[in-house]
């Protein structure tokens, strides 16, 4: 079996790390991966990583960290950040949105980003969000993560002129589609200048962030 070859330059390159994707990967695959991490002495990020497999390699890794909500687990030092107050704000239309919101936090506090999670902000009660709003208007970027018809990316982008980056979440009855419908209705805004990421990725959508905070 070939040897996984890790991209350890992409953070000088890029200014992110490389993701481990977990979800389809054995614990021996990912376990040599993560060796070759502590090797390097660099930060490791392994995303959709079920409690059992996270409960195996942290036996083998005692310092690594399973982040469960969010199904990660980091293993190695998060970047210190250099900024006195959140730079990114993460909303949730609903509770059921949140294991995708904690996978875009956690991407982003790895990079020494400080991110501020809202909860239970969507369209469905806008005095939530419309509350909230002085408060969302303090930070560079926005993402905002909705699942249903995945409304409140859209509704964001028509009242605060910062970046706004849609995370459709796979949550949802019937024609939902598993995320689907938020994905299109999103990708169909009139809002304009909205940023859409693939369903569920909120990895994606924390590397979105740090793209546009870099610029």
């Amino acid at each position: 079996m070939s040897e996984s070859i890790i991209d350890f330059q992409r953070q000088s390159r890029l200014g992110v790390i490389e993701a481990i994707w977990g979800e389809h990967k054995t614990i021996e695959q990912i376990s040599k991966i993560l060796n070759k991490y502590q090797l390097e002495s660099e930060t490791a990020l392994v995303t959709r990583l079920s409690k059992e497999k996270a409960e195996q390699l942290l036996v083998e890794f005692p310092s690594a960290e399973f982040h469960e909500i969010s199904g990660c687990l980091t293993m190695g030092e998060f970047k210190k950040s250099s900024s006195s107050k959140e730079e990114v704000i993460i909303l949730t239309g609903g509770t059921s949105d949140l294991g995708v919101a904690s996978e875009a936090e956690i991407a982003l506090n790895v990079h020494g980003i400080k991110t501020k999670l809202l909860i239970d902000v969507g369209v469905a009660g806008l005095h939530r969000l419309l509350n909230r709003l002085e408060e969302i208007k303090l930070a560079k970027v926005v993402i905002a993560c909705a699942g249903m018809e995945g409304a409140l990316p859209t509704v964001l982008a028509g009242l605060i002129p910062q970046p706004i980056i849609g995370l459709p979440v796979s949550v949802g009855y019937g024609i939902s589609g598993g995320g689907k419908t938020a994905m299109e209705g999103m990708l169909a805004s009139c809002a304009p200048g909205l940023l859409v990421v693939n369903i569920d990725n909120g990895y994606g959508a924390g590397m979105a962030a740090i793209r546009i905070l870099q610029a």
